[in-house]
């Protein structure tokens, strides 16, 4: 496949410092760009179409790489490619269907797309590149609210055509961050039904270590920034007083960034003309790259649960013969539970949890995500 026909590429400064993310990054536009050489690629989107708008501002997504570039890079080897501004078709649907070609390619070529720009419903053909992979996914959606309204425009309608996609892929959709006056009930009723999970702010707020569970399940992860308080991301149509602070935001994508099952992520929804005279916006999305990015190159966990970098518990459930098996990684300290399912239980998953849930299976209270894995597995 000839990426460069998909894209716009963008120049790389040759004068960034040495020390800087940039001089580690490869543009798609060099003599030399080996895209197998790479274990993330940067794909910038300019097409705003989907909020009613003309065609985006093709600068948002280059004020955030200038910004993300200019940054100091952590102490692994960065392999990172530019692929530059995907070029938008001639309607929403066939920039929709560019990005879905443009991800499958990376992703059968293990190369984890790092997607930046563009409105949120583009996040479907982010979600229609998995349907050539073997495997059911887990979407992870980060969001102020729920994008099933029955009427608008494809912003705040698409999440529909990914819960009701065929054929069907996805095993779990998990939301995080909305705000409960903004979201209907229905909508949530709907999550509950399909036994989806989802923590608004406050829930968050309360224990922010919780959401990392939810973090973990996710194959694609996609982050509106709607969810971030407008004093914090000011460049949104939709921003809101309330929300995730923008330290939180990053806490979130380096959450991500260490998920080993993570194989994409979207950040949308800058509108560049918004943004206050600093450019905080672009400034705190490109800390939320580089949080992503140094916690994809600090993945510590095998996933080899019987071998001797994982600690095994077993919790009796008082008055059954039947028990709960939980597993805690000895060099990150985070816990799995194992979850069987199929003919006499033959089948293994396992779900990432929390120490809470492993106490509370200790007093003998059966924790919500292993009863609704149970319910989807069964």
């Amino acid at each position: 496949m000839n990426l460069k026909l998909f894209f716009s590429p963008v120049d790389i400064s040759e004068e960034l410092p040495a020390n800087s993310v940039g001089h580690s990054v490869q543009s798609s536009g060099s003599d030399n760009f080996d895209i197998t050489q790479c274990d993330i690629a940067l794909v910038g989107l300019t097409d705003n179409r989907g909020t009613g708008e003309a065609e985006g501002e093709s600068d948002g997504v280059d004020k955030i790489r200038a910004n993300f570039f200019q940054l100091k890079k952590g102490a692994g080897n960065y392999r990172i490619a530019d692929l530059g501004n995907l070029k938008s078709g001639e309607s929403l649907e066939d920039t929709n269907d560019r990005l879905r070609e443009v991800c499958e390619f990376l992703l059968r070529h293990k190369i984890l797309p790092l997607i930046i720009g563009g409105s949120h419903d583009l996040s479907f053909g982010q979600f229609q590149a998995y349907e050539s992979l073997p495997e059911l996914i887990t979407l992870l959606n980060v969001d102020a609210t729920l994008d099933l309204e029955p009427k608008g425009d494809e912003n705040a309608t698409f999440l529909d055509k990914i819960l009701t996609y065929t054929p069907n892929y996805l095993f779990s959709y998990n939301h995080l961050a909305h705000q409960s006056y903004l979201v209907g009930q229905d909508h949530l009723g709907v999550l509950d039904k399909l036994y989806f999970e989802a923590m608004r702010l406050g829930e968050l707020r309360e224990n922010f270590q919780e959401a990392e569970p939810l973090v973990r399940m996710a194959n694609m992860m996609t982050f509106d920034i709607t969810a971030i308080r407008s004093a914090d991301a000011p460049a949104n149509p939709n921003a809101q007083p309330f929300g995730l602070t923008g330290e939180e935001a990053c806490r979130l994508c380096w959450y991500a960034g260490m998920n080993e099952k993570l194989s994409s992520i979207s950040i949308s929804g800058f509108s560049p003309s918004l943004d206050d005279q600093h450019g905080k916006t672009a400034t705190v999305i490109a800390t939320m790259l580089w949080y992503f990015v140094e916690g994809f190159y600090n993945r510590k966990d095998s996933g080899k649960f019987e071998s001797s970098e994982y600690t095994r518990y077993v919790v009796s459930q008082e008055g059954t013969d039947d028990t709960l098996v939980f597993y805690k990684s000895k060099s990150t300290d985070k816990w799995w539970m194992l979850v069987t399912f199929g003919n006499k239980h033959s089948q293994k998953a396992y779900l990432p949890c929390s120490y809470k849930d492993y106490t509370n299976a200790t007093h003998g209270e059966l924790p919500e995500r292993w009863i609704r894995a149970q319910a989807k597995l069964i």
